[in-house]
């Protein structure tokens, strides 16, 4: 018979980073904001969280990377926000986190949620960074549950055999 394995929804036990960027910080916050409220929702306590600010955007993998190297995270939430200028800066900012954050999370085995906003103007980023179930924050960390609990559950699944 074939077996199913996916994650939960409620990840009490568990802990948990937020590596926040103060680069737009009135975005930065509420996404901020939107992942806390989804980690306590999912039953995780506030002594199993850790806030880490970074600068901006830019330096969030490192972060993410260095964090997860300590062994005490089962899983990250990426928080940015990354608004579109006259510049290709934009792009190049865009990319290097999301990359970074790949290859963090691939080196390190430990779940890295994408919460960066990469949007062309700051009526979207704070329209993505609202109150409620549109916050990209608090789906970031929502992803972040559901994938500690998958590898949790894929860890069991191992030692199983």
């Amino acid at each position: 018979m074939m077996r199913t394995v996916e994650g939960t929804h409620m990840a009490a036990g568990l802990r948990f980073a937020i590596v926040v960027s103060q680069y737009n910080d009135f975005v930065t916050e509420r996404l901020q904001a939107g992942a806390l409220a989804a980690l306590a929702a999912a039953g995780v306590a506030s002594d199993d969280v850790m806030v880490v600010h970074v600068p901006g955007a830019f330096e969030i993998p490192f972060a993410a990377q260095h964090v997860a190297e300590t062994g005490r995270f089962d899983a990250i939430v990426c928080l940015g926000c990354v608004i579109r200028g006259a510049t290709p800066h934009f792009e190049y900012i865009a990319s290097a986190v999301a990359n970074g954050l790949t290859a963090a999370s691939a080196a390190t085995g430990i779940p890295m949620a994408f919460g960066v906003l990469t949007t062309n103007s700051v009526e979207e980023a704070i329209e993505r960074a609202g109150e409620g179930d549109a916050n990209k924050g608090r789906e970031a960390a929502l992803a972040a549950v559901e994938m500690a609990t998958l590898v949790a559950q894929l860890g069991a699944e191992t030692q199983r055999k």
